[in-house]
């Protein structure tokens, strides 16, 4: 039996810098990962550290993560490669450039400052764009950083800190006694006062074992990457509807993702999908010509979870106390991951934080409307 102040399931981003911060601050932490730290979604994803594109109401969070991936290496050692080389969001029509002009009007009241490129100026900016390009959105302070990197560090700080993270600890029992919760995994008993659900997909899991439902579907991001080329391309590059994204890193590979693959949640097992491979490859060539011929080296995915409205699940449990749920990231929780853990920390040892939390909470999905299509995420 190992007692502890807060109990985490799920070595993830979230997980593991919530360990972190509440180690800095005193609490006994136990992080229970049923793999490795950083094996599923916060170690196999495109590696975009941006806040354009996002849902008004992951902004707040964003803008947060952001600041806080400026100081990385004086938390974790490492800045896990961070480049802020700036997000370009590329139109292909004129509804898609109008998406790019309203959401950068929104944008703006976050405090932010996108700026617009017309056809003339992102042709002489960025000559290796085909003719489909016609318009894009740049964030400066927006970039990239490499997934292998960020939570193997942010789990090192936090052991050094005083947490206990274990992994290939599979949790096999989930109860609550009225004061402590009690859980176990390989054959062990842990117990908390406090419940923190980062499992990623398998959090809807741990929502349901204490009565509370999220319809969730498994998300797996089909990625590749290039053979060495001539570097060319120093931004991150994303499109209005997300349907293919890309990047080149200084050895010159071009890391670039479209499309789902394939998996089995339940052993946990995922595999790339060589059609939806083919069809980001042609949406690639079509946005910068000069990929045509390029050599695919490798292709990944894993597994993460997909909501109904496309944002994540984060803040308190309606029904246990001392539940806090953080899981639920879409595809897009990398970069919020530092700060999602400072947040979740706050609730533990302050009650509160500022990160409006509102739209996040897992009561949503009882409403007697459902919850319905976002229009934010589906365009953008």
């Amino acid at each position: 039996m190992h007692d502890a102040d807060v109990l985490i399931i799920g070595g993830g981003g979230a997980g593991c810098s919530a360990a972190l911060h509440l180690a800095k601050r005193g609490a006994r932490v136990v992080v229970l990962e049923r793999g490795l730290v950083g094996g599923q979604a916060s170690g196999v994803n495109h590696g975009g550290v941006r806040q354009q594109g996002r849902h008004p109401a992951e902004l707040p969070l964003a803008r947060r993560s952001r600041a806080i991936w400026a100081r990385m290496k004086e938390l974790i050692g490492t800045d896990a490669e961070f480049d802020p080389s700036g997000h370009l969001k590329l139109a292909r029509s004129e509804a898609e450039e109008a998406d790019l002009l309203r959401w950068n009007a929104m944008a703006a009241e976050h405090g932010l400052a996108p700026r617009m490129l017309g056809r003339n100026a992102i042709r002489a900016q960025h000559p290796y764009f085909g003719e489909q390009v016609i318009a894009g959105s740049l964030l400066e302070e927006d970039g990239s950083a490499n997934p292998r990197l960020l939570v193997p560090a942010l789990a090192r700080t936090a052991r050094a800190a005083g947490a206990t993270l274990l992994e290939q600890h599979a949790v096999t029992d989930l109860a609550h006694d009225g004061a402590r919760f009690r859980i176990t995994a390989n054959g062990t008993e842990f117990r908390a006062p406090v419940l923190l659900n980062c499992a990623g997909f398998w959090g809807a899991d741990v929502a349901k074992a204490f009565g509370e439902t999220v319809p969730i579907e498994p998300l797996h991001p089909n990625m590749l990457v290039t053979e060495p080329l001539q570097f060319f391309c120093p931004l991150n590059i994303g499109v209005v509807g997300g349907d293919v994204y890309l990047r080149q890193i200084a050895r010159g590979n071009v890391i670039l993702g479209g499309g789902r693959g394939e998996g089995d949640a339940s052993l946990p097992m995922s595999r790339p999908r060589p059609e939806s491979a083919l069809t980001a490859m042609n949406r690639a060539i079509r946005l910068i010509p000069r990929l045509e011929g390029a050599l695919i080296i490798r292709s990944w995915t894993g597994i993460d979870g997909l909501t109904p409205d496309v944002i994540p699940v984060l803040g308190p449990s309606r029904t246990t106390p001392g539940l806090i749920h953080a899981f639920g990231f879409s595809g897009h929780g990398f970069m919020l991951g530092p700060a999602v853990g400072e947040v979740l920390s706050e609730l533990v040892l302050d009650g509160r934080t500022d990160v409006p939390l509102a739209p996040f909470d897992i009561g949503r999905f009882a409403r007697p409307d459902g919850v319905g299509e976002d229009l934010w995420k589906s365009r953008l």
